[in-house]
């Protein structure tokens, strides 16, 4: 059976991830350190056969700086968006208690499974014409939580709320 190499990278740093708001799903913004990662990250993954990109303002900037004046197609998508956090988008992260939010929406926004059905419904479309080919990923938390649920079988329980731990991209296989 083919399979596709998912690398799976977050949205450079923000300017509201280092001041420690949640920015969930209006735009942000990169900071000076973020366009730099946003740079490196264009240099690792030069080889792709294409990028899909959360549609949120902070995953398109790093997408546009990362992959300036290559051919690598680039595609948007909604499903790939961080949670929204509804009447708390843009609030001091400390304010969100994430773990209460697994089934439970935000006020006006949406829980975290529902995060997870997104990204199902992404992988499902994936699935349909891109078997034997390395993609990137470039999106947010939520989201990474979502990949390593469905497909690392991590409990959400176990990674909902979680402190961030960047890295240099993360693997995944999807069959």
């Amino acid at each position: 059976m083919p399979v596709i190499e998912l690398v799976y990278e977050t949205h450079s740093t923000t300017v509201d991830n280092e001041t420690g708001d949640a920015t969930g799903w209006l735009p942000g913004e990169l900071s000076a350190a973020g366009r730099e990662q946003a740079r490196e990250l264009g240099a690792r993954h030069a080889g792709a056969a294409t990028v899909f990109t959360s549609d949120l303002g902070r995953a398109l900037e790093t997408v546009a700086l990362a992959f300036a004046g290559t051919d690598v197609p680039i595609f948007h998508d909604w499903r790939l968006r961080e949670c929204d956090y509804g009447a708390l988008n843009g609030a001091p992260f400390a304010e969100l208690e994430p773990e209460k939010h697994l089934d439970l929406a935000f006020p006006g926004g949406e829980s975290y499974r529902d995060v997870v059905a997104r990204v199902d419904s992404f992988l499902a479309d994936l699935r349909r014409g891109w078997n034997g080919k390395r993609i990137v990923v470039v999106s947010h938390a939520a989201p990474r939580w979502a990949l390593q649920h469905l497909l690392d079988g991590v409990p959400l329980e176990r990674l909902v709320g979680t402190p961030f731990d960047w890295q240099p991209g993360w693997v995944f296989q999807l069959q």
